[in-house]
């Protein structure tokens, strides 16, 4: 028997990419965007790309300009009950805890080993920020790719118990797939980490790391053992949200995509950016109504608030795709079934 060498990362992404990948052949033999039900979304989606890559159109697009973006908690993949990079960097904090006993007595720190999340996050964005320095920082950038793999290989969501990989939605990796199949880029521009999204997009997204854009810790170079390596420091990089959005597009991609894709108000500059060029434009949110086989939330939420986007994005006539309405499945397959 040849004995499989891969790390426990490589085996799980790769038998779990496998499976989603063989479901996703099997149902859009049949037709393009399965997981999406008959509607006026998918029917907008279908037809904004025919239009945009038909050279008899007149909204032709040259292959090169076709730049889609798409933000990744709450559009992509799931974000309740919390961003899911924070259950990586709590996760981390335990595994460290041993060398820091001063965190038994020090808040946020103190909560998590206690496993109170809730009291953890009671201080807010300095609280997080604190978890995510602690478990972030001092690492080489290999380092923490390794890490990250690790974690991604075994960790399961809190309340589904599904691996994080299979807390995809189907419907959206079926449309990164169908633009790619038409010449689109397909860019990631997400507020999470870049270093956290980096080490598996491609897997499970079929976006590759240089194609991702984030928020990130600031890096420096040091040689150590008289190796170069960049090292993750305590001090903050970029954010990627809310204005920081359309710049760092800008800055990494420049030019301004024709098709975006959101869930949150973070979003909504890079929709509205999106929106203000020349020619046809598919600017999108993905509204999550269904507490049945996910979560209902918008206005109200602590995590993905959706209200001011989702004003502007009727009155402007966006596309607001109603996960219960108009999703047939929502998840990603983990065992060979679907939600």
């Amino acid at each position: 028997m040849q004995h499989d060498n891969r790390s426990p990362f490589r085996r799980a992404t790769a038998s779990a990419l496998a499976l989603a990948l063989a479901f996703l052949a099997a149902a859009c033999a049949s037709r393009p965007l399965p997981s999406w039900r008959d509607g006026p979304a998918r029917a907008a989606i279908l037809d904004f790309v025919a239009r945009t890559t038909d050279a008899a159109s007149a909204d032709f697009v040259p292959p090169a300009e076709r730049i889609a973006v798409f933000d990744n908690d709450g559009t992509l993949w799931a974000e309740q009950p919390a961003y899911f990079q924070l259950f990586f960097a709590v996760d981390r904090v335990k595994q460290l805890a041993p060398q820091h006993p001063e965190w038994t007595t020090q808040e946020p720190f103190r909560s998590v080993l206690a496993g109170d999340l809730k009291q953890a996050l009671a201080g807010g964005e300095k609280a997080v920020l604190a978890l995510v320095a602690a478990s972030h920082t001092g690492l080489t950038t290999d380092a923490f790719d390794a890490a990250v793999k690790e974690w991604f290989a075994t960790a399961r969501h809190p309340t589904t118990g599904r691996p994080f990989a299979a807390m995809v939605y189907e419907p959206m990796r079926e449309l990164l797939a169908h633009l790619r199949a038409h010449g689109y880029q397909t860019w990631i521009v997400s507020g999470g980490g870049i270093d956290f999204m980096r080490p598996w997009t491609e897997a499970v997204y079929g976006i590759p790391p240089q194609q991702v854009i984030g928020s990130s810790l600031a890096t420096r170079l040091e040689a150590r053992d008289g190796v170069p390596v960049l090292v993750k420091t305590a001090e903050l990089g970029a954010i990627d949200d809310k204005d920081g959005k359309p710049i760092h597009i800008h800055r990494h991609i420049g030019r301004r995509p024709i098709a975006a894709f959101g869930n949150s108000d973070g979003d909504l500059r890079m929709l509205q950016w999106t929106a203000a060029g020349a020619g046809p434009r598919l600017c999108a949110l993905v509204h999550h109504t269904d507490a049945e086989r996910e979560w209902a939330y918008d206005r109200a939420s602590h995590v993905g608030r959706l209200a001011e986007a989702l004003d502007e994005g009727a009155a402007r006539g966006w596309l607001v795709v109603d996960m219960a309405r108009d999703w047939a499945r929502v998840f990603a397959p983990a065992d060979g079934t679907a939600r």
